[in-house]
């Protein structure tokens, strides 16, 4: 059992930390809500996590069952994806800077309402930022194909410890991203959001492709 634990965890928490990143998606997530106080973060950091956790969850349990349903394929939603990431870092470089913005008054006051922060918590900074296409899919694709011989009380465990692993590091990335931004400075926060913004921008592009690639393949092999 204590195999198929470590195993089954080290299997997810591999396939999946590179794709969520949760320091890079802290600092987009830090440069969506730039007037967010400590409470702020903190309250932002719990929801993302929860919203990071049932997604996570319900694309391993259930993804694969629920995209057959509706008749989607995965090259399509890595298309989807794409677009709405692409979208997601095209705005971020194009933002202005916080001193350029007219009416930061009543910008800080909306960033702070509990609506807004509920809002914008699930999207977009939970769904596509956080947890996206590229980790649904990886996460239904690990969901499909392990383990072979079967389910196993020693694999559900392994989900369990991969998840809190993984969504720990999104809460304490988010969390604490205000003190890597004091850490950076002024300046070297907003160059380092605007490379992230581009990073962002470029993993839609490639998302893009690769799921148009993927549905040209298919039409050529008819």
């Amino acid at each position: 059992m204590l195999k198929d634990i470590v195993q089954t965890a080290l299997l997810l928490i591999t396939g999946l930390f590179p794709i969520i990143n949760p320091p890079a998606s802290a600092l987009i997530v830090l440069s969506m809500m730039p007037n967010a106080t400590t409470a702020d973060r903190a309250e932002l950091a719990w929801r993302i996590t929860t919203n990071s956790f049932a997604i996570l969850l319900g694309s391993l349990l259930i993804g694969a069952y629920v995209l057959a349903f509706f008749g989607i394929s995965i090259p399509v939603l890595r298309v989807a994806g794409g677009l709405i990431i692409g979208m997601a870092g095209w705005n971020l470089l194009q933002a202005p800077d916080e001193d350029e913005t007219q009416d930061e008054t009543q910008e800080l006051k909306d960033h702070r309402s509990p609506a807004s922060l509920a809002s914008k918590a699930f999207y977009p900074l939970t769904m596509p930022l956080t947890v996206g296409p590229g980790s649904i899919a990886v996460a239904i694709a690990l969901g499909t194909g392990s383990p072979r011989e079967g389910l196993s009380a020693g694999h559900f465990v392994g989900v369990g410890v991969a998840l809190l692993v993984l969504c720990a590091s999104i809460y304490l990335c988010v969390r604490f991203a205000g003190d890597l931004e004091r850490l950076l400075g002024t300046v070297g926060t907003k160059i380092t959001m605007r490379l992230f913004a581009f990073v962002i921008f470029c993993i839609g592009v490639q998302l893009f492709w690769n799921g148009l690639s993927e549905l040209l393949e298919s039409l050529h092999g008819k």
